[in-house]
């Protein structure tokens, strides 16, 4: 006799909970053998009045129903009437010896999933199988569904906050320009104090609004990241967030310490952590956030995991709160898996991926009563420019200046925008030169231009030109590339034409920007 065919077969199903409707122990016993046949994991409870099966339905918690049609003082269309109200998905399928073919019609127009005749039992474990199938892929879809309603109502909230934002920074740029007015009045201290408290108010407050933008923008671009700067603005953004029970600590080891990678996509992940640290704590605790550098060993990661050995930022958020059991950290990063109600069960795989595309590695130390940490491992790249020492940024700040910046490229010019506006200036993005003697037309004659020598629709010698024809003669800033600078004899005649090498360091800009203004004045 040949052998069978080696045919994989389907994964078996976990332990399932079978609520059975029977008021005949034999017809019961044969449902539960035609199951055990077929090597099917189940628990079961066995009912025949409403009573029994209501208080089954909320204490056991079926995974699926098998129903006797009609029994004394019980029926099975009720039992399927009382399963709709509690559940609209639940499989439930009829087991019964008096079904005819038009009652069959009706049931399952009435929403039962099968119905198996007792006289015939054999397709009943494959109608179970088939039926809870049916219904994980019922529930994927509703998850699916209410995922991407959720994503869209995020979507149109980050536009929200975009324009709000926007909205926001314009109300209070002029902060900034009545606290340095009032400054000036040193010979009465009560101005001058008064002074200082409105710029800093609107210079926070300008900090705030631009993180909300970025946040809300998504940028999409690797950039250099600072650690600092990542904590100052998730700070900012769960200012409002924390409940007066919970102490927030932030500890950074180094904040200038600075690495390639997504500022806002990391931003998310932490917010994110954060959040589901509060939502831990109802009662109340500690949240702490650390930053420090970490040497990794090889054997440190995972299977399947991309990162090397070497130096890596560690970023920790940590909370004394409920803690998880060894049950749910196992599940942790499955697809919709959650504890929280109205979850999910999303985020913390979306931290994940973001970490993973960042080359590194995220680890969960949790026990129930003793609160959780996550820690995100990152690797560390090039460090950003640092301020010479002994310096501060104080001089580096702008004053609401206009500045009209015309870069071609994208990413650079929203680059630019960003970085201009977070220090204190009101930037402008035009992509083109038509664009911005467009602009130039429409709100009149900027405080300075800063601009691209390399762009090809309309080039930065015809884009300075037609700015000249068109009344402009204050400061222009020009980024060039050091191996093919701009031919000056070829450039229109400016006053004061000032060049900053690319790619661009952002101290380096600022105090060109601040020599042209302060210049021009």
């Amino acid at each position: 006799m040949p052998d069978k065919p080696n045919i994989p077969q389907p994964p078996p199903f976990p332990r399932i909970r079978v609520l059975q409707i029977e008021d005949s122990l034999p017809d019961a016993e044969l449902v539960i053998s035609e199951l055990e046949a077929d090597a099917i994991d189940f628990e079961v409870r066995l009912v025949d009045d409403e009573t029994g099966y209501l208080r089954e339905l909320e204490d056991f918690k079926p995974h699926i129903v098998l129903s006797d049609l009609s029994m004394p003082g019980f029926s099975g269309e009720r039992a399927l009437e009382l399963l709709r109200e509690h559940d609209r998905d639940l499989p439930f399928i009829y087991v019964s010896a008096t079904l005819g073919e038009e009652a069959a019609i009706a049931a399952l127009r009435n929403g039962a999933t099968d119905y198996i005749l007792k006289q015939n039992p054999a397709r009943l474990a494959s109608a179970v199988r088939r039926a809870l199938r049916e219904h994980e892929a019922q529930k994927a879809q509703r998850r699916a569904e209410a995922e991407l309603i959720r994503a869209q109502r995020f979507e149109s909230l980050a536009m929200l906050a975009g324009g709000l934002s926007h909205d926001l920074r314009n109300l209070l740029q002029p902060l900034l320009l009545a606290g340095e007015s009032l400054q000036d009045y040193q010979d009465d201290p009560r101005l001058a104090r008064l002074g200082k408290l409105v710029r800093d108010c609107g210079r926070r407050g300008l900090d705030m609004v631009q993180s909300m933008l970025s946040f809300a923008r998504g940028a999409r671009r690797a950039e250099q990241v600072r650690v600092g700067a990542l904590l100052d603005a998730l700070n900012l953004l769960l200012q409002g967030s924390v409940p007066r029970n919970v102490a927030l600590e932030l500890a950074v080891d180094d904040p200038e310490l600075s690495f390639s990678g997504n500022h806002t996509e990391l931003q998310q992940c932490l917010l994110n952590l954060s959040l589901n640290a509060i939502q831990a704590m109802p009662g109340g605790g500690e949240l702490r956030i650390e930053a420090g550098q970490q040497l990794l060993a090889a054997d440190f990661f995972q299977e399947g995991e991309s990162a090397e050995e070497g130096r890596y930022l560690r970023l920790s958020v940590i909370d004394t709160g409920c803690g998880m059991d060894e049950a749910t950290l196992a599940h942790l990063y499955e697809p919709f898996y959650t504890t929280k109600e109205g979850g999910t069960g999303l985020g913390l795989l979306s931290c994940k991926r973001i970490v993973a595309s960042h080359g590194g590695a995220m680890r969960v130390e949790s026990a129930l009563g003793q609160g959780t940490g996550f820690h995100l491992y990152l690797p560390l790249g090039a460090q950003l420019e640092e301020m010479p020492e002994g310096e501060d940024d104080e001089h580096l700040l702008g004053n609401a200046e206009r500045v009209l910046v015309v870069v071609e490229e994208a990413a650079q010019l929203s680059l630019l925008v960003d970085t201009l506006d977070a220090w204190g200036y009101q930037a402008h993005a035009s992509q083109s030169g038509t664009a911005a003697l467009q602009w130039i037309e429409a709100h009149g004659v900027p405080d300075l231009v800063l601009m691209d020598a390399d762009m090809n629709l309309f080039t930065g010698v015809r884009t300075l030109a037609a700015l000249i024809d068109h009344g402009y003669r204050r400061a222009v800033v020009v980024l060039t590339r050091p191996d093919a600078p701009p031919d000056l004899d070829e450039m229109p005649e400016v006053e004061r034409l000032y060049l900053v090498d690319k790619p661009v360091a952002t101290f380096k800009l600022l105090g060109t920007l601040r020599e042209a203004l302060d210049g021009d004045g």
